[in-house]
């Protein structure tokens, strides 16, 4: 099982790869950010499953442009 710490590092090394190797795509995160969870109220709450989801839609934002290019 994966914990919180581990999602957010992936996460950011994700980020980071991208940001360094493949800026044309920093425009597309702001989008995939909206996946996660936003604003005060309990339900905007992030566990596992949200982060998860974010850093296989970064995965996979990455595996089709490499796929593309």
């Amino acid at each position: 099982m994966t914990t919180t710490q581990q999602l957010l590092t992936k996460i950011s090394q994700k980020t980071i790869e991208i940001k360094t190797k493949h800026p044309e795509l920093q425009k597309y995160l702001d989008e995939t950010r909206i996946t996660l969870p936003q604003g005060d109220t309990q339900s905007s709450e992030i566990d596992n499953d949200a982060l998860s989801n974010y850093l296989n839609s970064l995965n996979s934002m990455v595996q089709k442009y490499k796929a593309n290019t």
